[in-house]
Parts: C-alpha cells; structure tokens; sequence
C-alpha cells in the first residue's frame, strides 16, 4: 500500500514530467521562437523606408532574409543619418563600424569613379541587357574586384524601371537652356549636363525640395514618377522631362563589410545572393506597374509633362560621349569597365536586331 506523502511525490512527479514532456515538444515544434540569429547586422540605407522602391526594397529585403534563413539571418533596416549620413556609409562598411549599407553604387563617384558605371549609364542598356553584361559579360568580375580593393563585398539587389528625366522651374526648348542652370543631378548625368553649361550638386533626396523650394537650384531629377510624387517637387517645379536618357535602368547595391562576408558559411551567403537575385525580380516588376497612376495625378495637380525633342537629345548624348572619353582617360578601372560594357553591347546588338520587334 502507497503511503500520502510517497503518493504525493509521484503525483508531482508526473505532473513535472508531463511539463517537461510538453515544453520539449514545443521546441522540437517551434524552433525558430527561441533561435537566435547567429548573423545579426546593422544596414544604414541611403533612403528613407517610405520612399517606393528605393526605400521599401530594403525593408523587404531584410524580412525576406529573416523568413529564407528561418531566422539565421537578422540584418535590421536604419534611416539615413540613424547612424551614419547616407553619403558616408561607404566609408563606415569599408572600416568596419558599420555590417552593411543599402544604396546605389553611382553614389560613391568621388572615391571610385568606376563604381558609376554600376549604377547607371547615361544612354546605356535596358534592364534585361544590363543584367546580361553584368553576370555574363565581364561586368560582375570587375565590380567584385574593385570593391573588395576597399575592403568591401557588395551584392546587386535591386533595378528600377527608367527614370525621370528631371523637374524644372521654367521650359527647356534647347540646348542652350542648360547654360547657367543650377540641377541638382546624379552621377555621371550630372557630368553631362555640365558640358552644356549647367552647374551640379549632388543631394540626398530629403534634401532637395528645400533646395528647389528656396531656389537654390533650379531644377533636378530624382526618380521615377512613383517616387518623386512623395518629395512633393510638383510643388515647386511643374516642368517635368522624359524619357530619361542618363538612368533608363538603375541598380541597388546591399554593401557589405568584407571580413563580416567571408565569416558566412557558404548556405548564408547562398541566402543572400538568392534573396538579392529575387529581390531585383521583384523590383523590375514592380517599377513597371506602378507608374501611370502616378503620372495621372502628377497631372491633376497641374504638372506639365513633356518629351525632350530630338536636338535636345542630341546635344546631350554628344556630350556623353565626351564625358565617358575624359572619364576613361582619368581613371584605368573606368576605361576598363567602361570597354567591358560597350563591348558586349556591340557584340550583343545583332542578337537584338534580329530577335527583339523594334
């Protein structure tokens, strides 16, 4: 015969390893709720979180990465200027003081002028050829090697659609009407539109309305019509110019610190580049649907929409020219980019003679 108290303790003893029991099926169930990251990274971003596609692209990149790594890796969004200005992230990932860093590589011309090539070309390829050259063109190599020379490994995630050509004060009906503009522009567009008399700055997007609305420069481009729609330009500038020959497609970088790279095992760093590569699916898709309805309310509001005419076009892709045989003659990884990619566009036009409709 059991006694109470010897009764008792098996009770509690059941009860307890019942809960046990319980709590280990729990765990073996839900893993991820007590896994802990074993990447967990800062990203600075060049662009606030509320801007379309500049800034939701790397919102969802870092949810994309938690959910394909089942939660191995964490790498949390930042505004810019949260913890480094978005014009010295490149400085900050390279040193180390800062994992990785969400931009476009055209915003690091003045440290590695080659870099603009990566991001736009001023009447350069499409979204689809630009790809091409870049993975089986020669374009990755070169990219891979110059930015590894700063200690720095950086991964494409991101294209969008063309971009805008500019917003404008008053008319441009000739060349002539660049001479003494103040634009704020980006990348090597802005070299181009110096040859024609305008003067450039380069600011980061919260800071241009101010600058058109004080009149401090008289006009600029940006983005596309879904996103400069939010900075609220047509406020201030209600000339708005298409198409926009200096970015007809524009590539996102995540930058990333070399050493903290090379501590991923080769299953993370798969993660990375396969969310990257989706990422860049998702945003060429995404740029295309959404921009006439934002066009049709840029003209509700009363902004003009206009075409550059052909001499215009001209003038401006004369200048180019000019620009890319100075910019090749200042810098050896400029020439050597820049040939890498006018010689898979040459080599590839037949192809696209005679496949694509014209």
């Amino acid at each position: 015969m059991i006694n109470a108290k010897f009764k008792s303790f098996l009770l509690g003893a059941a009860l307890t390893t019942g809960l046990a029991a319980c709590g280990e099926t729990t765990v073996e169930q839900n893993p991820e709720k007590i896994r802990k990251a074993t990447v967990q990274w800062k990203m600075s971003s060049a662009y606030n979180s509320t801007l379309p596609q500049l800034g939701s692209l790397a919102i969802r990149l870092s949810k994309q990465l938690e959910t394909v790594s089942g939660g191995d890796i964490e790498i949390s969004f930042y505004e810019p200027k949260a913890l480094v200005p978005p014009l010295e992230a490149f400085e900050a990932v390279a040193m180390g003081s800062l994992e990785a860093a969400w931009s476009t590589p055209g915003y690091w011309a003045g440290k590695v002028p080659a870099l603009q090539l990566y991001s736009a070309v001023p009447f350069g390829m499409k979204s689809d050829q630009y790809l091409a050259w870049f993975y089986f063109g020669g374009g990755k190599e070169l990219f891979d090697e110059i930015y590894h020379r700063y200690n720095v490994h950086s991964v494409m995630c991101g294209m969008i659609a063309p971009e805008a050509s500019g917003w404008f004060q008053k008319e441009i009906t000739s060349p002539e009407d660049f001479n003494g503009l103040k634009i704020r522009f980006f990348g090597l567009g802005g070299k181009v539109v110096e040859k024609l008399g305008a003067s450039t700055q380069l600011l980061a997007g919260g800071d241009i309305f101010p600058a058109l609305e004080l009149g401090a420069i008289d006009g600029t481009e940006f983005a596309m019509p879904a996103i400069d729609i939010n900075l609220g330009f047509y406020q201030v500038a209600k000339h708005y110019y298409f198409p926009g020959w200096h970015q007809q497609s524009t590539f996102f970088d995540l930058m990333i610190n070399l050493d903290e790279w090379n501590k991923l095992n080769n299953t993370q760093k798969a993660q990375i580049e396969a969310v990257c590569g989706d990422s860049i699916r998702y945003s060429i898709a995404e740029g295309d649907s959404i921009q006439s309805d934002a066009i049709a309310t840029l003209k509700e509001k009363g902004v003009n929409i206009h075409t550059w005419s052909p001499d215009v076009l001209e003038a401006l892709r004369a200048a180019w020219l000019e620009v890319a045989e100075e910019q090749s003659a200042l810098d050896p990884d400029f020439k050597r980019v820049y040939d890498s990619f006018v010689a898979f566009r040459e080599k590839n036009a037949e192809w696209r003679d005679l496949g694509y409709l014209k």
